[in-house]
């Protein structure tokens, strides 16, 4: 167990920083770097390359952007091999839905906990 979540911890820090050397050293914004990193997880999954770097590292490579994007890559694959052409614009939305699903609910309770707090 100590070692997954060594290896997690590695190769997320290393997704991480990577985005903070972009942040810091070029004039991305951080939306194109978001957007980046979708894009790289959906070409490293096209290729062959993310599955692997996911099974060794777990939610170190899985829970980052580009874990998002291997995801919908996937979606879109296996929908393909059950739907045809039509997996193209469902297999995405599909993969993904739970995980935005839980995101915009955890919001939503957060919103209703919490009161929001002026900036000064």
């Amino acid at each position: 167990m100590i070692l997954d979540i060594l290896k997690a911890f590695l190769v997320g820090g290393l997704l991480c920083a990577v985005g903070q050397v972009l942040i810091d050293f070029t004039k991305l914004t951080s939306a194109r770097i978001l957007t980046g990193y979708v894009v790289t997880g959906v070409v490293l999954s096209a290729v062959g390359l993310y599955k692997p770097i996911a099974e060794f590292a777990g939610a170190g490579a899985t829970v980052p952007l580009t874990g998002f994007g291997h995801l919908l890559a996937e979606g879109i694959r296996k929908t393909i091999g059950r739907d045809g052409l039509l997996g193209i614009f469902t297999g995405g939305l599909t993969a993904a839905a739970g995980g935005v699903t839980a995101a915009l609910l955890f919001g939503l309770i957060a919103s209703l906990l919490f009161r929001q707090k002026d900036k000064l």
